[in-house]
């Protein structure tokens, strides 16, 4: 015998929604910074990201010397996309910290206005936490599997569309993480993007996981 629909419903409302959680590219342009010492930062690397094997951060030898600049673009939002990490403002770092401490690291960046004034505070941010947590059965996603380097390599891709379906237990306690097989994308739950949109913060797009 079927659940009767109210349990059917109530079982439904429980459901956590996901979202794709970004910088939003859709709006403004160019953000008006560099980061001045980013060879240090670097350490003969191409791109700024995280240890071979594992995500935060490595050892900076220096501290990263951000500069704000308005000829270089717009101002800073609360989110920027900064090569493999996010640069945040301290009211983002203070709302992810509130909700899910323990899916972000950070590093504070020395910030200065072009007149050599004390600028805003912002951070250099990684969502470390990883999860295999997609429902394949259950989610319309494209699954690539290749050999790479004589190893079997598996990854998705969401272009044409994709309807990402998360299984509750293995996603658990958590509020944001990547994915294991996406791990440049991040993915938040309906908690933390009710925060990010209490705190009125901005520069952030979230797109429904499951209608993507």
């Amino acid at each position: 015998m079927s659940n009767p629909p109210t349990e059917r419903r109530a079982r439904k409302a429980k459901a956590r929604k996901y979202y794709l959680m970004s910088q939003n590219f859709r709006i403004g342009g160019k953000a008006g910074f560099e980061v001045q010492n980013l060879a240090a930062l670097l350490d003969g690397r191409r791109v700024l990201g995280s240890p071979i094997g594992k995500r935060g951060f490595g050892k900076f030898d220096e501290v990263p010397k951000v500069l704000v600049d308005k000829s270089l673009g717009r101002n800073l939002r609360d989110l920027e996309q900064y090569h493999e990490y996010w640069l945040v403002s301290d009211k983002l770092k203070m709302t992810l910290e509130a909700v899910d401490p323990a899916g972000v690291v950070f590093v504070k960046c020395n910030v200065r206005n072009r007149d050599g004034s004390e600028g805003p505070v912002y951070w250099l941010c990684d969502v470390v936490r990883v999860r295999d947590a997609v429902d394949e059965g259950s989610s319309r996603v494209k699954v690539e599997q290749r050999s790479y380097q004589g190893q079997p390599w598996k990854g998705y891709s969401l272009l044409g569309g994709a309807s990402l379906i998360f299984r509750e237990e293995v996603v658990g306690p958590a509020h944001i993480f990547r994915m294991r097989y996406l791990v440049p994308q991040v993915i938040c739950d309906q908690e933390l993007r009710d925060a990010c949109k209490q705190s009125a913060l901005k520069g952030i797009t979230f797109q429904d996981a499951a209608d993507y």
